[in-house]
């Protein structure tokens, strides 16, 4: 579907925006950090594995229940400079689901970046988008990423126990979820 919201989203801090040819430099400055790939469906990647993941990002313009999710590459608008990433998949269009889900590159973390995209990407999927629900996953040992969830008011929904071998390991994956007339007592 075509985005019901203009782009970029502006915050205080942030630009959200689609992905440029030009991002790639600081896509590899923590796509092939090992601790980053850590909770990722992917390993660290090589820059041509980056390129070529660039050259798929800049087709993915619109919010398409298909399955490809609408890449929002986070930049300080101060230094210009891309620090992380959002997607917004669209789960299901009838019933108006969504999923969110974030890598902050390392060396901005801590700086509360995640959070105020985070919010502002919510806050149009919810209010422009219409969405009725949104979800995010993470791995239980990843204490930042469900920790953030908790700060935005969603709830934990689910907790699954070794659940799935994830890099050769039992991961436990946690889900959580807020509804769109929760976000917006939290936003009005």
């Amino acid at each position: 579907m075509k985005l019901p919201f203009e782009l970029p989203i502006e915050t205080d801090r942030l630009l959200l925006r689609l992905a440029r040819a030009d991002d790639v430099d600081a896509l590899m400055d923590y796509s092939a950090d090992p601790e980053v790939c850590r909770y990722l469906p992917y390993e660290p990647r090589s820059r041509d594995e980056i390129e070529k993941t660039m050259e798929r990002r800049l087709g993915f313009t619109d919010f398409t229940p298909e399955g490809h999710p609408l890449f929002l590459h986070v930049e300080l608008k101060e230094a210009g400079e891309m620090i992380g990433e959002f997607l917004l998949f669209s789960r299901n269009v009838e019933a108006r689901q969504g999923e969110i889900g974030y890598v902050i590159n390392p060396r901005f973390q801590g700086k509360g970046y995640a959070l105020e995209a985070a919010t502002a990407l919510m806050d149009v999927a919810f209010k422009k988008a219409d969405l009725h629900r949104i979800e995010a996953k993470c791995s239980a040992p990843n204490d930042p990423s469900w920790r953030l969830m908790e700060k935005l008011g969603m709830r934990r929904e689910a907790h699954f126990k070794e659940q799935a071998l994830f890099k050769g390991e039992w991961d436990e994956l946690l889900i959580y979820a807020i509804l769109q007339r929760e976000w917006v007592e939290l936003h009005p």
